[in-house]
């Protein structure tokens, strides 16, 4: 079990605290599903902008911003009405497609269809009692995402590899769907508690746990991802996703974090 120290929990609690406001709202994909009032609009805007978040920011909020465009900023409709199928081949962000969209909404459509929303997939999968209940949603999405398109599976609309993948975009989504302290996040869904979140490991994410020593591995990976949260419900178990905000704020600004024989030193 990582020991965080008293300057690194304090730093990580201030950071945290900084960087959860609404003014992160305007710059960051959150900006999507906060759009819609209606869950399964909320639901379908979560999944597919988390799902292109990759690269840039700006990048990455001006493709969801033309994502949503060609479903006529209605989403559960253009699924419910399978507009996909008349979705011209496209470039939507980096090496995400049109034809991934299509495989992605097809499969939607069938949840939607056969359990109304997202968060009644989850509780009909029993993802609460999973050891990982990232991993297992992701699981039952990728079987529906198959179902739906004749047995065929696309990786880049969720990850396939559910043994070593630290899914770092669905659980940003969920966190999302699930964080409910009325700031940033939506906190719509109760099928998981917060206490379930994990952190969302990405490059930058995992380069500032390891400068603060919050991890040593170095593989950015499930088990990563794992120990990075379980270090983080050591400082808050009932809420170990709010550190995301923490570890972005650190990795992103100019405050850079040196450690100098055992001393942390901030530069403003």
């Amino acid at each position: 079990m990582t020991t965080i120290s008293p300057d690194i929990a304090a730093l990580l609690e201030q950071e945290a605290r900084r960087i959860n406001n609404p003014d992160f709202i305007a710059e960051d994909p959150v900006q999507f599903p906060r759009r819609f009032e209606k869950l399964q609009d909320i639901e379908i805007a979560a999944l597919l902008s988390s799902t292109i978040a990759w690269g840039r920011r700006s990048m990455i909020c001006r493709d969801a911003d033309r994502m949503l465009a060609l479903m006529g900023h209605d989403p559960y409709r253009y699924v419910m009405e399978q507009g996909y199928e008349d979705l011209p081949d496209c470039n939507i962000h980096r090496t995400f497609f049109a034809a991934d969209l299509r495989h992605y909404l097809r499969g939607l459509h069938r949840i939607y269809t056969r359990y109304g929303s997202l968060q009644e997939f989850a509780r009909h999968h029993n993802i609460a009692h999973a050891e990982a209940p990232a991993w297992a949603l992701a699981e039952a999405i990728n079987g529906a995402l198959s179902e739906a398109n004749d047995g065929v599976s696309d990786s880049r609309c969720l990850p396939l590899n559910l043994r070593t993948t630290a899914l770092k975009r669905l659980n940003m989504a969920l966190r999302w769907l699930v964080r409910n302290d009325g700031i940033v996040d939506l906190g719509i869904w109760d099928v998981i508690s917060p206490a379930q979140l994990y952190i969302p490991l990405d490059v930058h994410v995992g380069n500032t746990a390891r400068s603060l020593g919050l991890v040593t591995r170095k593989a950015n990976d499930r088990r990563t991802a794992t120990e990075l949260t379980e270090a983080m419900r050591t400082l808050n178990p009932d809420d170990p996703a709010l550190y995301d905000y923490a570890l972005f704020g650190i990795g992103v600004t100019a405050r850079d974090i040196i450690a100098d024989n055992g001393e942390l030193i901030i530069e403003n």
